[in-house]
């Protein structure tokens, strides 16, 4: 089994990686030129194609294996994904435009130790998604979940954080308990004052 297959195989939905023109009607809408953009995938169905960020959403943009573990919480535990894609060893999670600016401010807020470097794309950014087909070679971009609506659900900051908070901790070592505040020191001198007289 590939890692494509394997992949597609735990993700919870039907089909996951094949785009509808509903799905694709949206994504052109980001475009400057959403019809040269739908043209064009009329001709190349298989053609990747840079999309502006920050008006139909923005991207976080992480290691793929931790962005594994953080779509297993969110649709184990949460409430599923928007789009998701495959580029380059990277995941690329589609959410709501403003997520980009908010969610590594959160992140440096609540100091979680554990979560990788990751790039978060909103307004005056592109990236490259997949085509609408399915690529034949396993390395191509792809789509894990990809866009089937003309108004997807995506995620929030807040949903993003949570996601990233529970990978990170999966990621832990079993000794090593992730935490927000600082180590205890070791050499302290505590006194029991439960007890006075």
């Amino acid at each position: 089994m590939s890692t494509m297959q394997r992949d597609e195989a735990l993700l919870p939905r039907d089909g996951a990686g094949e785009v509808t023109p509903e799905g694709a009607a949206w994504l052109a809408s980001a475009a400057p030129y959403p019809r040269s953009t739908l043209a064009l995938w009329e001709a190349r169905p298989g053609a990747p194609v840079v999309l502006p960020c920050g008006s139909a959403f923005d991207v976080v943009n992480v290691p793929a294996v931790f962005g594994r573990r953080m779509l297993d919480r969110l649709w184990g535990e949460g409430a599923g994904s928007g789009p998701v894609a495959h580029h380059r060893g990277r995941m690329l999670l589609f959410a709501t435009p403003g997520t980009a600016h908010r969610l590594p401010a959160l992140l440096d807020w609540e100091e979680w130790a554990g979560v990788p470097p990751f790039l978060c794309h909103g307004t005056g950014d592109a990236v490259t998604v997949p085509g609408l087909a399915r690529p034949e070679h396993p390395a191509a971009p792809r789509w894990l979940v990809a866009p089937d609506t003309r108004r997807p659900w995506l995620p929030g900051p807040d949903v993003l954080l949570w996601a990233c908070v529970r990978a990170a901790r999966d990621a832990a070592p079993a000794d090593r308990r992730l935490s927000i505040f600082p180590p205890a020191d070791q050499d302290a001198k505590v006194y029991d004052v439960s007890r006075r007289r």
